[in-house]
């Protein structure tokens, strides 16, 4: 990713394209930050890790860029913040956990940001939103007056309501509809790995594949294994940045867990390790 006065080029949404000039853009970011970097190895919430993500977009919007946040962690957080004594299946599971979960999750994002001066607001959605009619503009008119009006919207799938044929595949799916839909600039996937390798990661002699020019062919590179507290996995990943890209928005696949990954991305991006899929124009 490079600095605000190159994140630029065509942004566009279902039914609707535009073209940014340098006078009417605003830099726009959406950043999903994956459940495997928010959530600890005993499946709880990661609070540590959840509050120096903040630190760093809070820096990102005093640079003037303008972010929504699609965030993960609301199993992780529910499941840590109540305790069953009986068997739960797994609909059931994802019903109770992401609802007890959800309350604790923003709440933990409002204290956070509040922190800096910075007002946010819940959206949770369904696949159906992003259909052509008036959910998908209504949705999209929603986001689009909490950014004029300088809140900072963080959006997770509705997981009380939305199940089976009714899920999106993971957040990286949800993300990269958010980013179309609100003409994104960029769309940054966090996951605790520092993005696509040309062998297994754990291969020592592995390199980092940087740039992916439009239209380039990896899937012999990538991995089918899913994430250990998620949906996804660098396939899930790597099917997003594609179809994003080629909607003409930059994507970038980068490790959450590094400190300060975010604000790296933006000051020394050649020297941070990230895999950058450059859009179709």
């Amino acid at each position: 990713m490079h600095g605000a006065s190159d994140i630029h080029g065509f942004a566009r949404s279902i039914g609707y394209t535009r073209i940014y000039t340098d006078t009417d853009m605003k830099h726009r970011i959406v950043i999903k930050v994956g459940s495997n970097v928010l959530t600890r190895q005993d499946g709880k919430l990661d609070v540590t890790r959840m509050s120096a993500l903040v630190d760093q977009i809070a820096w990102l919007k005093k640079q003037g860029y303008e972010i929504i946040l699609v965030s993960s962690g609301a199993m992780a957080s529910g499941r840590g913040e109540l305790k069953v004594d009986h068997s739960l299946d797994s609909v059931e599971q994802r019903q109770l956990f992401s609802a007890v979960g959800q309350v604790k999750l923003v709440g933990l994002y409002y204290d956070l940001f509040r922190e800096f001066g910075i007002h946010v607001g819940q959206v949770l959605t369904m696949k159906e939103n992003f259909q052509p009619g008036e959910q998908y503009r209504n949705q999209r008119a929603c986001m689009t007056v909490m950014l004029e009006n300088d809140v900072l919207p963080i959006v997770n799938e509705n997981d009380t309501v939305s199940v089976t044929e009714l899920m999106f595949t993971d957040n990286d799916e949800l993300s990269g509809l958010i980013a179309q839909m609100m003409e994104a600039d960029t769309l940054i996937l966090l996951s605790n790995i520092d993005g696509i390798f040309d062998r297994h990661p754990d291969d020592p002699s592995a390199q980092l594949i940087r740039e992916v020019a439009p239209g380039r062919d990896l899937s012999e590179y990538i991995q089918p294994e899913k994430s250990a507290f998620g949906r996804g996995g660098m396939h899930s990943k790597y099917t997003t940045a594609q179809k994003v890209s080629q909607a003409g928005i930059r994507v970038i696949i980068a490790n959450g867990e590094r400190d300060d990954i975010l604000i790296d991305l933006v000051e020394k991006a050649e020297d941070t390790p990230h895999t950058e899929f450059t859009p179709n124009t």
